[in-house]
C-alpha cells in the first residue's frame, strides 16, 4: 500500500520526478505504461483547477466520496483501482516514451502550487480546500508509485 511518506508534499513529488528522470530505467508494472500513469496523475491535478469532465452525483460526493477521502486522510494513504481512468477524461497515451508525461506532471504540480483561484469540486470527493486537494494529489501519486519501478 502506498503511503504519504513516499511524497509528503507536492514539492517532494517534484523531487521524486527528478529521481525518475535521472534513473537508468523506469517502468510501470501495472496495467498502464509509465507515460499513461504520469498523464493520469497530471489530469487529476489539472482538473482540480480546470474542472472534472464527469462528476459523481452530489449524494455520492456527500456520502461515499467524502467518507472515502476522510478514510484516506485518516490512514495517510489511498488505495484505489490503479487502472481506473478519471471519468470522462481524455484517453491516456499508450506510447513508450514517458518523459513528455513527466514534464506535464511537473508543470501541473508547479501550476497547482502557484494557483490562487478557486478550485473545482473533485469528481468523487466534492469540494476540497487547496490543502485537502494537495493531500489528495500526494496520496494519489503515492498510490501509483506502487506500480512504478525506478532503477
Amino acid at each position: 500500500m502506498a503511503d504519504l511518506r513516499k511524497v509528503p508534499t507536492l514539492d517532494d513529488s517534484l523531487h521524486w520526478l527528478d529521481r525518475l528522470e535521472r534513473a537508468r530505467t523506469a517502468q510501470a508494472v501495472g496495467a498502464w505504461p509509465l507515460g499513461a500513469v504520469l498523464e493520469h496523475l497530471s489530469q487529476s491535478i489539472e482538473m482540480s483547477m480546470d474542472g472534472f469532465p464527469q462528476a459523481r452525483s452530489a449524494l455520492f460526493q456527500k456520502t461515499a466520496g467524502s467518507a472515502a477521502f476522510a478514510l484516506f486522510k485518516w490512514r495517510g494513504r489511498m488505495s484505489h483501482g490503479l487502472a481506473e481512468p478519471i471519468p470522462g477524461a481524455p484517453a491516456l497515451s499508450a506510447g513508450a516514451e514517458w518523459r513528455p508525461a513527466a514534464l506535464r506532471l511537473r508543470q501541473a504540480i508547479t501550476r497547482f502550487n502557484g494557483h490562487s483561484g478557486p478550485l473545482k469540486p473533485h469528481f468523487a470527493y466534492g469540494a476540497l480546500t487547496k490543502e485537502e486537494f494537495a493531500l489528495a494529489h500526494n496520496l494519489h501519486i503515492a498510490n501509483h508509485q506502487d506500480e512504478i519501478v525506478i532503477a
